[in-house]
């Protein structure tokens, strides 16, 4: 059932034109990712289906009682409460029941008949409207999220920022809506949480729509990709590393088809332009209404092409020591809280270290130990190398002054920089125009990441500490950095919950979790690998735990072991002989369709390489039809194989 219709839609800010011609639908059961480069309207698009602003033109329909949810990458929440009540907050009902049942159980303390008559019936009415049900179930999420039952009574003031990002998205998810529109859902969640949240999308039984740079994150939780261009919008029923692939060759194809025709109109109007006086003037003059009727193919829109241009290069660098850092019992605590203790770590030259854990387990605090920027009661030495040239990003971005444009903060590393060459430098970095002699403060979360980094980059380094570099980062810029990131000739050290990112740089593997620092050698994907072994183990031994110990039953006569068993074993083989002939029926079937779909794929593609004679709309058609065509036996090769596996 189809909830969300969005048809031809266009909005703009200020006359310039952000978007048009987006048409889409979504249906319950259906998960989308809407992928473009930072600054090409995700936001606002997730906005108009909300119904926050109106496009310009076109239409968003949400089916008639269709229940929507979206979480905002600004965290608004309320002003007063505590953080149960937070969570609650969408169920206002439930919320003003709670408030008189609290008040009902401290008038009943002082044991008057009446009052004690009215907390029983408060309580009657809380448990018929499934409020009590309701509070465990949000608990439930509550600690999905990484809120401790002591947390839920605490004053929703009292958060951080990441704390607040993740109760947001737990007021959202607590609603249960048809329709889930989730904007960068990852950036406040460590990996044990992000991987909760895949695996509770995959089952979820509305519609979801997910705007995320985390490319791990998009290809576990949505099998259909939506590209959002300033010129409409392209649909691939694809998990984005498969649409990244497809969407190249469609680019492809299109310029081709684009080049073919641009070749046929030059050949007309040289053609015109010699015979438009001679005596094939009526075939001149023909071919002139022709090219004039000729509808003419748009350049293909490569939305992220611009994106790509960012400029991550590291300045040459001395070269440091072999032995770069020395550790040696590295301790500390926050809040009263231990983090860690006893920590000895030696970091040599070239090494990339990735330091992993969930939210709260000291990540940050073990980087900022190693960087020499721990705090005065922190515990432990580390000697350091020589010839360090040391540079440190921060994930909350406090080397940028928000009082201050792009170009007095490039300026304030690089005071021999003129403002002119400021711009140059900050335009590798897709700061163009005037956006340079913008302040920082009315920044972007993304532009400031690519500001921080550009700072960075400006003097020469050869070891990083790098917290969270790509947060805010799109995925062209994500994937320019891991590329500097393997080919940077120094040490780096940083704290990531990208699992592409870390896959793509690390080298080595450092787990912050529960007070315990357990260094793995080999990159993220061995480290994963051993905490997936590990986890099964657990689970097979908490299940073989939970198994009460059997008695011995009385044993059945010989002759009911054979009925009983002879039984069993021709169901078994019923309900085998009937799926084994099952799936040979739709191999049958697949085979057939893979082979007639094939052999027209071939006349299909015989035909795009014909002259179009002039004919180019329906040529287009035709590249449409047969790009169709193509991603079907893909899918149908698909299933193909995973049943000829079964059945093997």
């Amino acid at each position: 059932m189809t909830v969300l219709q969005v048809a031809d839609v266009r909005f703009g800010y200020a006359g310039d034109v952000l978007f048009e011609n987006v048409t889409f639908s979504l249906a319950l059961g259906e998960r989308a990712s809407l992928v473009a480069p930072n600054g090409a309207g995700k936001s606002t698009l997730l906005r108009l289906i909300a119904r926050e602003i109106e496009p310009d033109r076109g239409s968003v329909v949400i089916r008639k009682e269709t229940s929507f949810g979206y979480y905002r990458q600004s965290h608004e929440l309320p002003p007063a409460g505590d953080v149960m009540e937070a969570f609650l907050s969408a169920f206002q009902d439930i919320v003003q029941l709670r408030h008189e049942l609290t008040e009902a159980q401290h008038g009943a303390a002082s044991g008057d008949a009446r009052a004690l008559e009215h907390l029983a019936e408060v309580s009657d009415r809380y448990h018929v409207a499934r409020g009590d049900e309701l509070e465990r179930e949000v608990a439930i999420l509550a600690h999905k999220l990484g809120f401790s039952d002591a947390d839920l009574a605490r004053p929703v003031a009292s958060l951080s920022g990441g704390e607040r990002g993740r109760l947001q998205l737990g007021i959202v998810l607590a609603q249960k809506p048809d329709l889930l529109l989730i904007d960068e859902p990852t950036n406040h969640l460590d990996l044990d949480t992000i991987t909760w949240l895949e695996n509770y999308l995959i089952g979820y039984r509305g519609a979801v729509l997910v705007v995320s740079h985390d490319r791990a994150f998009l290809d576990r939780t949505c099998p259909r990709t939506l590209e959002l261009g300033s010129r409409g919008l392209r649909d691939y029923p694809l998990k984005y590393t498969d649409y990244a692939a497809a969407r190249e060759e469609d680019l492809a194809r299109e310029r081709a088809l684009l080049e073919r025709q641009q070749a046929m109109i030059d050949k007309t109007e040289d053609f015109i332009r010699k015979n438009i006086a001679g005596q094939k003037t009526k075939q001149a003059q023909s071919r002139r209404k022709m090219l004039d009727k000729l509808e003419r193919l748009e350049r293909p829109e490569d939305v992220w092409q611009v994106a790509e241009r960012v400029a991550f290069r590291f300045a040459p660098a001395n070269r440091s020591g072999d032995i770069v850092l020395d550790a040696k019992g590295l301790a500390a605590e926050r809040g009263g809280r231990p983090l860690f203790s006893g920590v000895d770590m030696l970091i040599r030259r070239g090494e990339r270290i990735g330091i992993v854990g969930p939210n709260g387990s000291g990540k940050s605090t073990l980087l900022k130990l190693l960087a020499a920027r721990g705090a005065s009661d922190d515990r432990g030495t580390v000697k350091r190398g020589t010839n360090l040239q040391e540079g440190y990003f921060d994930q909350h971005l406090g080397e940028v002054d928000p009082s201050r444009t792009a170009v007095e903060e490039v300026r304030r590393v690089r005071g021999d920089f003129t403002v002119e060459a400021a711009r140059q430098y900050l335009a590798r970095f897709r700061f163009w125009g005037d956006h340079p002699l913008r302040t920082v403060s009315g920044f972007s979360g993304g532009e400031r990441s690519r500001l921080a980094l550009a700072k960075l980059l400006l003097e020469p380094r050869n070891l990083l500490f790098l917290d969270e570099p790509t947060n805010h980062l799109d995925i062209p810029a994500a994937e320019i950095l891991e590329e500097a990131l393997v080919s940077f000739e120094g040490t780096v050290i940083l704290v990531s919950h990208d699992r592409r990112f870390l896959e793509t740089v690390a080298t080595r593997i450092v787990s912050v979790r529960d007070g315990q620092v357990e260094i793995y050698q080999g990159g993220f994907y061995d480290y994963s690998s051993h905490v997936a072994q590990m986890a099964a183990e657990r689970a097979a031994a908490e299940e073989a735990a939970k198994k009460p110990e059997k008695k011995p039953e009385p044993q059945p006569t010989k002759d009911a072991k054979a009925d009983a068993g002879g039984r069993q074993s021709f169901e078994a083989q019923r309900k085998e002989a009937r799926d084994r002939e099952r799936r040979k029926r739709r191999l049958e079937e697949l085979e057939k369709s893979i082979a007639t779909a094939e052999k027209s794929l071939t006349e299909m593609r015989a035909q795009l390489r014909e002259d179009p004679g002039g004919d180019w709309a329906k040529l287009a058609e035709r590249a449409k039809a047969e790009q169709a065509l193509s991603k079907r036996v893909d899918q149908m090769m698909t299933e193909w194989a995973s049943l000829s596996e079964e059945a093997s």
